[in-house]
């Protein structure tokens, strides 16, 4: 890939991050899971590891896969983070009743006459770690990579549905009007495309904006919200934005707000700050106060930062994986885990109502007929009204209310966007629901 004169391979990790809208890349013939396995790869063992084992942020090494597979568990020792923090209360502990009939489970990927069995997929899908929740309980855990039960692993554009869910619960409680235009609470973005939408707009990415993730062309719209994110000194003669907030006041028009849905990371990034606004609080304090802290997880989060101390709203979040399943039962549950009321009931059912699919059907997503896009979450509009939290490399969050079941998978795919996985992770998501709502209660 050939970056533009000012924007460094720092910038490209740093975009990859940010992007879960890529549809179709590069065919490019990677080592397959278990070779690139970062145990076997021995990256960063060692004091000091051997030259060629080292991973910096500095020089984008670190996210050329396969160390992609090692940095994806490891963010907070490259990079400048904010913790989120769990509060001081005791982790509530997820019941268990492990499965041992998953793993031989068959389904059919997306235009495939050859089954797989689920735990084929895994591997297939470089799966980094895998939980899987039914009526509340662990019924399939596994570890791969880099990655252990007590680590952390960025959710990339998962963290987007986060940061929807925020939003949810603002409006529900009244403090945020979707209504309004996102200058009313911005208004340092008058002058940008982002002034004149409202805040559903962005909540729903129906804005009309000058913003291409298109990564060939090097005059995109994306490489300037890059360059600005990057937390690092920028070159002598950089004279762009340098933070997020200075970039989302260059974003200019295109199109007309409302028209159709457009996956574009600079509206998450609006979103977060109309929430600072709204709130007091950066996105990682109110994600903090209003849930981290309710949900009796086991670990802090923490969201990687611009050069100003700004978490990225659009991919910056880390977490464990046991902790991102609770977030999902507790939304299966409508907004309440383990007796406690965490969300508004009328969030959660915002979010599971979904947006119009006859907008996102613009967007050309060929693999997710009907689905549409709500609050930043993905909705199937299946018969069991399954949606989920998507992210690039195979960040995952599936929750099937009809299945009880919650699936939190973290991966490191060498393929950015999430057609390279679809194929073989969908169809054994909703084979497994099907599974679990046959079989009844665990064994």
């Amino acid at each position: 890939m050939t970056l533009p004169h000012r924007v460094s391979s720092v910038a490209c990790a740093w975009l990859l991050l940010a992007s879960a809208g890529v549809q179709a890349q590069v065919q490019t013939a990677y080592p397959d899971a278990a070779a690139s396995d970062p145990a076997r790869m021995g990256w960063m063992v060692g004091s000091p590891p051997p030259a060629d084992r080292v991973l910096r942020f500095d020089d984008g090494s670190y996210f050329r896969f396969p160390a992609l597979r090692w940095s994806v568990a490891h963010f907070r020792q490259l990079m400048p983070t904010v913790n989120v923090s769990r509060g001081l209360g005791a982790p509530v502990a997820l019941p268990r009743a492990l499965r041992r009939d998953i793993d031989a489970l068959q389904f059919l990927p997306l235009g495939s006459d050859q089954p797989m069995s689920w735990e084929q997929s895994l591997a297939a899908n470089y799966t980094d770690g895998i939980v899987v929740l039914h009526r509340g309980r662990v019924v399939y855990e596994r570890y791969f990579g880099a990655l252990q039960p007590q680590g952390q692993h960025a959710a990339m554009s998962v963290t987007k549905s986060f940061v929807g869910t925020l939003a949810a619960m603002l409006v529900a409680e009244g403090r945020l009007d979707p209504a309004r235009r996102v200058a009313d609470y911005v208004p340092e973005l008058a002058a940008s495309a982002f002034g004149s939408a409202t805040v559903r707009q962005v909540m729903d990415m129906t804005t009309g904006i000058r913003f291409s993730e298109d990564y060939a062309d090097p005059k995109a719209e994306v490489w300037a919200h890059a360059a600005a994110g990057n937390p690092l000194p920028k070159p002598a003669d950089y004279n762009g934005p340098r933070s997020y907030y200075e970039f989302l006041q260059t974003v200019q028009p295109l199109g007309t707000h409302g028209a159709a849905f457009g996956y574009r990371t600079a509206n998450t990034d609006a979103l977060g700050w109309v929430l600072a606004r709204v709130s007091g609080q950066s996105v990682a304090e109110l994600l903090s106060d209003r849930i981290w802290s309710r949900l009796g997880t086991e670990q802090d989060a923490y969201m990687t930062v611009d050069a100003t101390g700004t978490p990225f709203a659009g991919g910056g979040l880390n977490l464990g994986l046991r902790d991102m399943a609770r977030f999902g039962e507790m939304l299966r549950n409508g907004g309440v885990f383990q007796g406690r009321r965490i969300l508004p009931a009328a969030a959660v059912a915002d979010i599971r109502r979904g947006g119009n699919p006859a907008d996102f059907a613009q967007a050309g997503y060929r693999q997710l007929p009907g689905w549409s896009y709500r609050n930043m979450w993905w909705v199937t509009h299946n018969a069991h009204g399954a949606f989920a939290a998507r992210g690039v490399h195979g960040q995952t969050l599936y929750i099937d209310p009809q299945a009880e079941m919650v699936i939190a998978r973290f991966a490191s795919h060498p393929v950015a966007g999430n057609a390279a996985n679809d194929a073989t992770s969908l169809p054994a998501y909703h084979a497994l629901a099907l599974h679990l709502m046959r079989s009844g209660k665990a064994p």
